[in-house]
């Protein structure tokens, strides 16, 4: 399987979501694929419930997230109320 270009799927505009990543062409956010897969849906369910989320495209999700950790620090915040 080869690897995906993320560049190649999602996109960032101030006029589509706020500039959230979407995916191109779509008001599909990588944050709501990602949502959907957290929830437990396989790749099948998204695909049948969301036609253009391609087997491509939902790799570009995932790439884009995996990068995304990759190049940035993200911390864990104590719950509100409880020390640290």
């Amino acid at each position: 399987m080869a690897t995906v270009n993320w560049r190649d799927h999602i996109v960032c505009d101030p006029q589509v979501l706020g500039g959230k990543p979407v995916l191109k062409g779509t008001r599909l956010a990588v944050e709501f694929v990602l949502d959907l897969l957290a929830a437990g849906w396989d790749r099948a369910e998204i695909r049948e419930n969301y036609p253009n989320l391609t087997e491509e495209r939902v790799r570009a999700v995932l790439a884009y997230a995996a990068e995304t950790f990759r190049e940035e620090r993200f911390y864990l915040l104590p719950p509100a109320g409880r020390p640290a």
